[in-house]
């Protein structure tokens, strides 16, 4: 319980924490938040770390001068690539098997199904909407990866995809961030970005049982 509060303390409270971080590592700063975004877009066990705030937040910190905003944009554009890169292939290797099997203790096959339904609907262009959907977007890369789209594509998509949310969060914290009114207000633009992130999620999931239901009800 007590890892949990501290979870939710850093998430809701990023643009301290990461402050302090900052102060602390100095440089370093930069190979930590590459290796939080690589994890959160490469391996399918992490989807609850933070992404889109951490990255708004990352930008605020930026704009005061702690961090430098070429540096950041290249190296978590490339993070974000190639956890991407690093998750299709998981799933072209393991996914398979993840699939046919009825039980996993590493992967929420709910998780799998739900995107995969995604796919379903959007296509290829759900490598570049899931950046944007917490969840969908850790195991849309896998679900590609196990025979959905070939890798060839699938880079393209992931390349437009990682450049467009990356940039889109870093150079939002970056430039309004530090503005007064959003200053004071941080964490509830912290709880607005994750609220809307998860929105379309929460809406395919409704639309998703609404159906089943009328499925059921006329069998």
């Amino acid at each position: 319980m007590e890892i949990v509060q501290q979870v939710i303390d850093f998430v809701l409270h990023l643009d301290r924490h990461l402050d302090e971080m900052v102060r602390s590592f100095g440089l370093w700063s930069y190979a930590i938040l590459f290796l939080i975004i690589l994890c959160e877009t490469g391996l399918v066990v992490t989807p609850i770390l933070p992404g889109d705030s951490l990255l708004f937040a990352a930008g605020a910190i930026a704009s005061l001068g702690s961090l430098d905003l070429g540096w950041l944009l290249v190296l978590l554009t490339a993070a974000a690539v190639l956890g991407d890169t690093l998750n299709y292939w998981i799933g072209h290797l393991v996914g398979p098997r993840v699939f046919t099997g009825e039980t996993s203790r590493l992967f929420n096959r709910k998780h799998l199904e739900r995107t995969h339904r995604f796919y379903e609907r959007h296509g290829g262009k759900t490598i570049i909407i899931a950046r944007f959907v917490p969840i969908i977007r850790t195991f849309a890369p896998f679900v590609a990866g196990i025979g959905a789209m070939s890798y060839g594509r699938f880079l393209l998509f992931n390349a437009v995809g990682g450049v467009a949310w990356i940039f889109l969060f870093v150079l939002g914290g970056y430039f309004v961030g530090n503005i007064p009114l959003v200053k004071r207000n941080f964490t509830l633009i912290i709880l607005a970005i994750i609220v809307v992130s998860i929105l379309p999620a929460i809406v395919a999931y409704v639309r998703d049982r609404r159906a089943a239901r009328g499925v059921s009800r006329t069998s």
